[in-house]
């Protein structure tokens, strides 16, 4: 796995984290199941571009904040 896509996953759950958001409540948000977004978030299954998308906007965070 490229570093650059680590970062984003990284970037995925501590921007969940600091909004105090569970991985089911944001699963649903976004669409997908909780499980899904588990093995997102533990790096073992990278999301589509779509999916990253959808994340940020449930998260109300611009795409760059995941990305850099």
């Amino acid at each position: 796995m490229e570093a650059e896509t680590e970062k984003i996953l990284e970037n995925i759950r501590a921007k969940r984290k600091e909004q105090k958001i569970s991985i089911l409540n944001l699963a649903v948000n976004v669409g997908i199941a909780h499980s899904h977004l588990y093995y997102i978030e533990s790096k073992k299954v990278v999301p589509s571009v779509d999916v990253v998308v959808k994340i940020a906007k449930a998260l109300n965070i611009p795409l760059g904040e995941l990305i850099n």
